[in-house]
C-alpha cells in the first residue's frame, strides 16, 4: 500500500472532541455564497480527501510539514498547528510527530519561534534565512536552542488546541506515548510567555511586536503603526518570495523594507521584548490564546491535574479583550496601537475571529455574525468564504496578501464560531465551501473572496489539512452531544476507549 492510500484508509471509528457534528442534508437556504458551492460527499469527497492526502504526503519533510515546497521551504508555527489538525483523521502518528518537532525548538523563555529552519534547505530560498536571524547568538540570553536555528519572533498560539484535538483523534496512542505528558510543560510555558512578557498593554492581553507574528502579515491594520517605522535599505535584503508569486499578490518593497527593519530592530536588541517601535494587541491572537487556554485546561485533567484556574483565566482574558478591543460601532473588534495610543480603525478578519470564544456576551457575538454577513464582509450574499479585508475599505486588493483575500484558515475558525454560537445553517454553508474551494483551487494559499481564482502558492498544506478536518466524517452517536463548537465546554472529557 503506498503512503497517500495508507494516510487515507479509514480509521476505527472514534469520538473527537470539539467537532461538529456533519449537516443533516444539504443547505436549503442558498447561504453557501455566490458560486453555488455545495456539500461534498461520495465519490467526490473521497476524491478530494485522496488530493489533500497527497498535498500533505508531498510537503513532509518526515519530522514535520512545510507549507508549500516552493515559497515556504521550512517549518512554520501556526501552519503546523493547523496541519495537524487535518492530518489527525490520517494519521494521528504523524500529526503528534508534528507537533512535537516545532515544540522541541522552543526558547528557554517559553517563546515558540514562527520558524524552525531546514539546516538542508539552501540559504538562499528563503529570507530572512537563519543567518539574519542569528537565533543561537543574538537570541542566547532569551534561551534560543543552540542545535536548532529559528527565527526570534512568534505566531498565534493555536497550538494547545491542536495539541488536544490530535490527543482526542487517538487517547491511546496519546496516552501510549505520552504526548500530553511531555506537551503540557511546553504549552504552560508557551503561555506564561505569552501573559507575562507580552502583556505591553498592562492590560492583560498578549502583544505582537511584528505584522509577521500575528499572521496576517500584510493586513491594512498594520499601515498605521507601519508608517512610523522606517524601512531597511532595499540594498540590504533579497525578496525571495518575489520569485515564487507574482509582485502584484504580495506586499509592496516599502512595507518588506519594514518589515526587515522591525526584525533587525528586534533581533540587534537580544529579542528581549517591550522596547520596539511595533506593539499591537490584536483580537485574533488573543482569542487564540484564549481558546489554547481552555485546551490547556482540559489537557491538565486528562493528566490528573486541575483545570478550573485555567478556564478562570480564559474568562477573564474574554473580559479583557471585550473591554479593550470590542468597538460597538464598528460590529467587530478591532486591533489597538500601543505605540499610538488607540484603536486602529481598519475592520480585519481578525477582528471577527473572536466569535470562537463561547463567553462572549451574547450582543458582542450577535453583532460579529451581523457583520460577517453584512456589507463589509458579504458572508453567504457576495463572498462564500470569508475575506482578509473590509470589502468597502480603501485599501481593499481582492489578490494582494492579506488585504482583502479569503484564507482557508480564517474561514475555518469562523465556522467554529458560527457554530458555537448556534448559526448552524451558515456554520453548514461555510463548511461545504472551504473543502469545495480548496479541492478545485488546487489548494491554493488564498483565493479572491468574490471569484475563488487562485493566488499565492497551490499544493498549500493548511489548506489541505483543514479541507480534510471539515471533510471528515462524524459517525452518529460518536460524537460528544457538547461537542457543537470550537470547543467542548463542558468539564468532562467523554473519549472512548
Amino acid at each position: 500500500m503506498d503512503r497517500t492510500s495508507q494516510l487515507t484508509a479509514c480509521a476505527p471509528e472514534r469520538e473527537i472532541a470539539y467537532d461538529p457534528p456533519a449537516p443533516a442534508a444539504p443547505d436549503p437556504s442558498g447561504l453557501s455564497g455566490p458560486s453555488g458551492l455545495s456539500g461534498l460527499s461520495g465519490p467526490a469527497a473521497a476524491s478530494l480527501r485522496t488530493r489533500a492526502a497527497q498535498v500533505l504526503a508531498a510537503n513532509w519533510t518526515g519530522s514535520s510539514t512545510v507549507p508549500s515546497r516552493s515559497l515556504y521551504p521550512h517549518q512554520w508555527s501556526w501552519d503546523s498547528a493547523f496541519v495537524a489538525i487535518g492530518l489527525r483523521h490520517l494519521s494521528p502518528l504523524r500529526a503528534q510527530t508534528e507537533l512535537e518537532t516545532l515544540l522541541a525548538a522552543q526558547w528557554g523563555d517559553g517563546r515558540v519561534p514562527h520558524i524552525v529552519f531546514n539546516p538542508s534547505v539552501p540559504l538562499d530560498a528563503y529570507f530572512p534565512s537563519p543567518d539574519f536571524w542569528r537565533s543561537s547568538t543574538a537570541g542566547r540570553a532569551a534561551g534560543a536552542p543552540r542545535t536548532v536555528q529559528t527565527s526570534g519572533i512568534v505566531q498565534p498560539p493555536v497550538h494547545a488546541l491542536a495539541v488536544w484535538l490530535v490527543h482526542r483523534a487517538d487517547p491511546v496512542l496519546s496516552r501510549a506515548r505520552g504526548f500530553l505528558a511531555r506537551a503540557y510543560p511546553r504549552l504552560a510555558a508557551w503561555h506564561r510567555y505569552l501573559l507575562h512578557r507580552r502583556d505591553l498593554g498592562g492590560g492583560g492581553l498578549a502583544s505582537v511586536v511584528h505584522p509577521w507574528e500575528q499572521g496576517m502579515d500584510n493586513s491594512p491594520c498594520w499601515d498605521l503603526p507601519l508608517s512610523r517605522v522606517t524601512p531597511a535599505p532595499a540594498r540590504s535584503f533579497r525578496r525571495a518570495d518575489l520569485g515564487h508569486g507574482a509582485a502584484e499578490d504580495r506586499p509592496t518593497d516599502l512595507d518588506y523594507g519594514r518589515y526587515v527593519r522591525l526584525a533587525a530592530d528586534y533581533r540587534d536588541a537580544g529579542y528581549a521584548d517591550g522596547g520596539g517601535e511595533f506593539a499591537v494587541e490584536d483580537p485574533a491572537f488573543n482569542a487564540l490564546l484564549i481558546a489554547s487556554e481552555r485546551a490547556l485546561a482540559r489537557i491538565a485533567e486528562e493528566l490528573g491535574a486541575p483545570g478550573a484556574a485555567r478556564r478562570g483565566r480564559a474568562e477573564r482574558l474574554t473580559a479583557a479583550l471585550v473591554e479593550r478591543l470590542w468597538e460597538p460601532a464598528s460590529g467587530m473588534f478591532l486591533c489597538r496601537d500601543l505605540r499610538g495610543g488607540g484603536l486602529l480603525p481598519e475592520r480585519g478578519v481578525s477582528g471577527l475571529v473572536p466569535l470562537l470564544l463561547p463567553e462572549l456576551p451574547p450582543d458582542v457575538a450577535g453583532a460579529l455574525v451581523r457583520t460577517l454577513r453584512g456589507p463589509h464582509f458579504g458572508l453567504g450574499r457576495s463572498t462564500a468564504l470569508v475575506p482578509s479585508y473590509d470589502l468597502l475599505g480603501e485599501a481593499f486588493d481582492p489578490h494582494r496578501y492579506w488585504r482583502g483575500p479569503a484564507w482557508f484558515n480564517t474561514s475555518w475558525l469562523l465556522e467554529r464560531g458560527l457554530r458555537t454560537h448556534g448559526e448552524r445553517e451558515r456554520a453548514d454553508a461555510l463548511r461545504a465551501a472551504v473543502p469545495a474551494l480548496a479541492g478545485a483551487t488546487g489548494f491554493a494559499e488564498y483565493v479572491d473572496p468574490y471569484t475563488g481564482e487562485a493566488c499565492g502558492a497551490t499544493g498549500f498544506s493548511w489548506t489541505a489539512a483543514l479541507a480534510l478536518d471539515l471533510l471528515h466524517e462524524r459517525r452518529g452517536p460518536t460524537v460528544s452531544h457538547t461537542a457543537t463548537g470550537a470547543f467542548d465546554t463542558s468539564d468532562k472529557g467523554g473519549d472512548r476507549q
